[in-house]
């Protein structure tokens, strides 16, 4: 049934429809970040060179970031439950081909799979709590739940894939999603609603296929920058196509009536503010895991399973800021969240400009710590500044952009820093490796700081009163978009 006709389900209904939809955020997550671990027994499994076991990663994140605006509207579309089921469906059957892929070139490829699948569920997920949580208050407190999954999801990738690696085998960290994801395909029969938007979006094939090559060939250049060169030819006509394509995107999608990218969502300054921060927040958190974890387990010699553990204070404080934050969103707005947040998150990588091979593993601690509290009070503001206020019809596309924003932060996150980290990241890490991330800490702490100055920005009574004249407009969409003719 459409947004408008659904009937709002009971309170004990909501809670297990919020429950089902963290499932497949934790899937989704910790495989994000999971196979990081692995790499090692994957590189002497095959064989592989370091910059083919980086497709393993890239292969994921590349097709997820560059399908989730389209997995959301087509949600809105066919319907959410629909499309939320076939997501775990193919996430699930990925992993399993992952598990058992005899070649390096295959397991790249089911990775691919599942990212085609991971886009079905992040967006549709948010699309469903929004529409199932009407109440703006209890919207702003599942958010804050939601928030804590995606943290924690995260920040145990390390651990969770260092214990199976260690006790079980590389293959063992892409088995783990099976049981989960046919046990979330039977609850969603059981428990979720369908809901579609009464006027969907038409197919924008055009589109789609500039966010892919913008995406790619951005990701691809910052990537080999450090080994090829940065003023090598091929660099920079990557960066020239990524930056033509990003261009003609923008181009395009103004003149449709029905975008694939809705760019009228970002006249709104709050959603604008929601999605520069989504880009900062994960670049930082994607940088920091990749750098911290190869300091601990190629610096000071920790095994997987013992590196992964020691971001635990991240993932613990991540889990109990993110439900207080929902909680502060609700009652006091974004600002507090966010500018808290900002803080802790610019003070802790502030400490790691200074990162030597003898550093105490008790600051280390505490930076995590530190970090995770900042990390969660940022995120459950994101996520409900970007799908507060807009129409329920709009919800897959609102959302859909704000988990693209956080994917491609995670993503260019890797690749940003790993590449200021130079030489270490690409040729082998030594002892001057510390040093070398320097630069990657420095930089982060700018982002920190751009998050603050952000969040001031865009929860002003001026970012409001753009917010509330973006959604009037999107609630009167213009009337040529009733007679434009159908086109491929």
């Amino acid at each position: 049934m459409s947004d408008d006709q659904q009937v709002v389900p009971s309170a004990r209904q909501r809670v297990v429809i919020l429950l089902i939809c963290s499932m497949s955020l934790l899937i989704v997550g910790l495989d994000s970040t999971i196979v990081n671990v692995a790499l090692p027994a994957i590189h002497r499994s095959f064989h592989a060179s370091l910059s083919q076991l980086q497709w393993t990663i890239d292969a994921y994140t590349l097709v997820l970031a560059s399908l989730l605006m389209l997995s959301g509207s087509t949600a809105d579309r066919i319907g959410r439950k629909r499309m939320f089921q076939t997501g775990l469906a193919l996430f699930s059957l990925g992993s399993l081909l992952c598990a058992v892929a005899p070649s390096l070139g295959l397991l790249v490829a089911a990775r691919a799979l599942q990212a085609v699948g991971g886009s079905m569920l992040n967006p549709v997920a948010m699309s469903i709590v929004r529409n199932v949580f009407v109440d703006p208050r209890e919207r702003a407190q599942a958010i804050g739940v939601w928030g804590g999954m995606i943290g924690i999801s995260l920040a145990l990738g390390p651990v969770v894939g260092g214990a199976l690696v260690d006790s079980v085998g590389w293959p063992a960290v892409f088995l783990v999603n099976l049981p989960v994801g046919i046990i979330a395909i039977a609850l969603t029969a059981r428990f979720v609603p369908e809901s579609r938007a009464e006027r969907p979006r038409r197919i924008d094939p055009l589109g789609q296929a500039l966010v892919i090559l913008t995406l790619a060939t951005l990701t691809y250049a910052i990537i080999e920058g450090p080994e090829t060169g940065w003023l090598a030819a091929r660099t920079l006509v990557l960066f020239a196509v990524a930056i033509v394509a990003g261009g003609a995107l923008v181009a395009h999608e103004l003149r449709r009536a029905e975008p694939l990218l809705e760019v009228r969502f970002f006249r709104s300054a709050p959603f604008s503010g929601a999605s520069a921060i989504a880009v900062c927040a994960f670049s930082a958190l994607g940088g920091f895991l990749l750098l911290n974890t190869l300091y601990l387990q190629d610096v000071r010699g920790l095994s997987p399973l013992l590196a992964g553990v020691c971001t635990l204070p991240l993932a613990g404080l991540t889990l109990v800021c993110a439900p207080l934050s929902g909680r502060l969103v609700a009652s006091r707005g974004a600002r507090l969240s966010l500018l808290a947040g900002g803080l802790a998150l610019t003070v802790a990588v502030a400490v790691l400009t200074q990162l030597t091979t003898t550093t105490s593993f008790a600051v280390l601690l505490a930076v995590y710590a530190l970090f995770g509290l900042g990390f969660g009070f940022i995120n459950p503001p994101i996520t409900n500044t970007a799908v507060s206020g807009m129409p329920p019809a709009q919800a897959g596309v609102a959302a859909a952009v704000a988990s693209t924003s956080r994917q491609v932060g995670a993503t260019l996150g890797v690749a940003v820093f790993g590449a200021l980290a130079g030489g270490g990241v690409t040729k082998g890490i030594g002892p001057s490796f510390a040093a070398d991330t320097h630069t990657s800490w420095w930089a982060m702490t700018a982002i920190g700081v751009v998050i603050v100055a952000i969040a001031l920005l865009t929860t002003s009574e001026w970012a409001r009163g753009t917010a509330q004249r973006t959604a009037q407009g999107l609630r009167e969409p213009p009337a040529p978009a009733r007679l434009e003719p159908q086109r491929a």
